[in-house]
């Protein structure tokens, strides 16, 4: 089985929610930081062994021409959500699931609720074919109904595709709480999950690492202490508008 085709299990479930604090670590904190969580936490198994334990993640966002989800984000409203396609395939022929995924906020608590593209379909798809092919290999539950229903009614369509390497850890006390270092982030304006060479890759936050702190109840004490030790502070910082941002794609043409 290729590598893009590992899915940690956490990464492989439907719905859950869950909160998630966010750091910005420049590479030398980085280091540390990972290295001192190395006494409370394991790395996920389902990357043991694979290049620099890590994977890809790809993304393809979803928003309409005002761009209303990333105004929600930036002004901070508490309840959002906004539609993804998700992959963890680095190449248009690796056999990597691919998922249509809504993915929100309601106060504190970030909830995701997912479902299964299936079947035999051309990956390079894009624009609004890709959005109809949607409707016709998702599963057919909530989450495909909800998108079908945000589609027509707000008109929502893919904008921006978002990469980057993911090294994910659990503690080794509560399954539920993780620890993930994403690095490599990048951007590039397209409707297509797989865009040709023509499309300009933009890199996001350079020589930096978002860590997200994942969890269902509580920090423990021993994640306390290493914020404390390490002056660590929290980011409210989101990858797609970091890249629709640095790609100027909100700005007002008029």
């Amino acid at each position: 089985m290729c590598e893009a085709a590992i899915v940690s299990s956490t990464e492989a479930k439907l719905h859950f929610s869950r909160f998630e604090f966010k750091y910005v670590l420049a590479q030398s904190l980085r280091e540390q930081v990972e290295a001192e969580l190395g006494h409370f936490v394991d790395l996920d198994p389902y990357v043991q062994g694979h290049k620099g334990h890590q994977y890809l993640v790809r993304s393809l966002y979803y928003d309409n021409a005002a761009f209303t989800s990333f105004r929600e984000k930036v002004e901070g409203q508490h309840t959002r959500a906004k539609f993804r396609i998700r992959t963890y395939a680095r190449t248009v022929n690796d056999l990597a699931p691919w998922f249509l995924e809504l993915k929100g906020r309601y106060n504190n608590l970030v909830f995701k609720h997912r479902t299964p593209i299936q079947g035999d379909f051309d990956k390079r798809t894009s624009g609004e074919q890709l959005s109809r092919l949607l409707l016709t290999q998702a599963a057919p539950d909530s989450v495909r109904n909800q998108f079908e229903f945000e589609l027509f009614k707000k008109q929502i369509e893919p904008t921006v595709l978002i990469d980057y390497e993911r090294r994910p850890y659990i503690s080794r006390f509560d399954p539920d709480f993780r620890v993930t270092f994403d690095c490599k982030l990048t951007a590039i304006a397209t409707d297509s999950m797989f865009p040709s060479g023509a499309f300009a890759q933009r890199l996001l936050l350079p020589g930096y690492t978002v860590m997200e702190v994942k969890f269902r109840h509580r920090v423990p004490a021993w994640f306390h202490r290493i914020i404390q030790a390490y002056e660590l502070r929290r980011r409210s910082i989101s990858k797609i508008c970091t890249g629709t941002e640095a790609l100027g794609m909100q700005l007002d043409p008029t």
